[in-house]
């Protein structure tokens, strides 16, 4: 399609992101969200995402691709390596302290990712503009510094936690919100890939 622009680069008058004076130190360990997430949960056959904040805003995650990840016998599955660049770029706005939602991801398959990998995840923001957020994560493998085997570009959309309590089914959104840890209760509603 000549002459389309895609949605994921920022429009003119985008800003810098800007770290939020609260946000986790560098290096700390984020921890999940919310226990029943796919992403960074303790799920049976989830990601369990371990996420740490980085420098500015940027962190850095990892995920271990087990037997339970395949697609083709041995490799990761397309679609598990998509969501953990979701749920990692997702959880850049724990660093700014905004609740946004996926609305738009593209993501490169450079190198397939064997069972048994490490994935080494970065990504950072790249821009905003309103409530839109840009954003880009890279997955190695073999360390940090090894060779790129995935890359996502996307767009977040701030939301407010009336989404969720919305759409969401009344079940889980309950038992979230009965939570008496009320830090729990707002850690559940604010990284949502």
């Amino acid at each position: 399609m000549s002459g389309r622009t895609t949605v994921l680069k920022p429009p003119e008058g985008a800003t810098a992101p800007v770290r939020h004076p609260d946000a986790p130190a560098p290096g700390e360990l984020l921890g999940a969200h919310y226990d029943q997430c796919f992403g960074c949960g303790e799920q049976s056959g989830g990601l369990r995402l371990r996420v740490r904040a980085g420098e500015g805003v940027g962190l850095t995650a990892e995920f271990t691709v087990d037997a339970a990840h395949q697609g083709a016998p041995g490799l990761a599955h397309g679609g598990v390596l998509t969501a953990a660049l979701d749920e990692t770029l997702g959880s850049l706005n724990w660093l700014q302290r905004v609740i946004a939602v996926t609305g738009r991801l593209e993501t490169d398959f450079v190198r397939p990712v064997p069972v048994g990998t490490v994935l080494h995840l970065e990504a950072r923001v790249t821009a905003v503009h309103g409530r839109k957020i840009y954003c880009a994560a890279t997955g190695r493998i073999g360390g940090p510094e090894g060779p790129v085997a995935v890359r996502a570009e996307a767009l977040f959309i701030e939301v407010r936690v009336d989404h969720f309590i919305k759409n969401g089914r009344s079940e889980e959104i309950n038992a979230a919100l009965a939570d008496p840890d009320q830090v729990k209760v707002a850690r559940a509603f604010e990284v949502n890939p």
